[in-house]
């Protein structure tokens, strides 16, 4: 039974990753998960200089998930570099850097100080705000999209997921235009933009007034979004967006997922990713599956 999986060239032991800003960049988790388990790890973002974040709060519990607003707080690309890579290095796991920044400018900043770095692949995060665009995120354009993509291919030694944003009319359009601009992969969904209010303060319950919305409430767009993105190119798909259990991890490979990627689950139960894979192993077992790409996209 094969559960490994190739993503532009570089071979996963299985599809299950973690998503991006919900795992650290694996020390925080170490002592609960056996990373070596894991098909990827996928860190938290990183920017060209260290990030602040948004005020407090940031976070707020809501139905069927989470609300944040943290602004992608991290100690930007230096410290990166010099702490959480030789730390990840330790396991034999792969390691995908998620980039994120404020203009096109601070993005191929970090794309660049990476190309030296002993990492397998990068995740491009386009839902950061453009400020030379009055803020609006990158990812809601196909154009910006597709520029942004090209640019960041022209600069990285590793192969590059361009993670989409689900804020969209059209999914399958922002999809097209990630591929056009020369993309080796997607990753999506991220965050659904949500709202929280007190209603005996009459006051938002996040600092930023909107956060991202995550948890299972999310899965059935993630699901539909995968599917439509999968129809619509011809490059691998990494799925994410409220995966609790194997069978939501199945659903998304059935949609179209070459891999998947663990987010707010990791938060109610750490040890999410391992029972996941296990899940997954269980079902292929069941079902007389012997290689993981054989339910690729396979809807009946």
């Amino acid at each position: 039974m094969n559960t490994s999986v190739s993503l532009c060239g570089v071979t996963l032991k299985n599809p299950v990753m973690t998503a991006s800003g919900t795992f650290g960049s694996g020390a925080e988790y170490g002592e609960y998960v056996d990373l070596n388990k894991l098909g990827a790890v996928v860190t938290k973002g990183v920017a060209a200089v260290p990030w602040e974040g948004n005020p407090t709060p940031r976070v707020a519990e809501v139905y069927g998930g989470m609300l944040n607003a943290v602004g992608l707080q991290n100690p930007g690309i230096d410290l990166f570099c010099e702490r959480d890579i030789p730390f990840l290095r330790q396991y034999d796991t792969k390691i995908i850097v998620n980039v994120c920044g404020h203009s096109t400018e601070e993005y191929l900043a970090v794309v660049e100080r990476l190309a030296e770095e002993p990492i397998d692949m990068m995740e491009i995060n386009i839902s950061c705000p453009n400020v030379k665009e009055g803020g609006i995120a990158f990812g809601t354009d196909p154009r910006a999209v597709e520029a942004i993509t090209a640019e960041v291919k022209k600069y990285a030694k590793q192969p590059v997921i361009m993670k989409l944003s689900p804020n969209v009319t059209d999914i399958a359009e922002i999809a097209r235009a990630a591929e056009a601009g020369g993309a080796d992969a997607l990753s999506l969904i991220n965050t659904i933009t949500g709202m929280k209010i007190d209603i005996d303060r009459r006051k938002f319950v996040l600092a930023n007034k909107t956060g991202g919305m995550s948890g299972p409430a999310i899965h059935p767009i993630a699901v539909r979004m995968v599917y439509q993105a999968a129809q619509a190119v011809h490059i691998p798909i990494i799925g994410m967006g409220g995966i609790m259990n194997a069978a939501d991890a199945i659903e998304m490979i059935l949609a179209g997922a070459s891999a998947i990627s663990i987010g707010t689950a990791n938060f109610v139960d750490p040890l999410t990713t391992e029972k996941v894979i296990a899940g997954i192993e269980a079902y292929m077992q069941k079902y007389r599956v012997e290689d993981i790409a054989e339910l690729v996209g396979a809807l009946e």
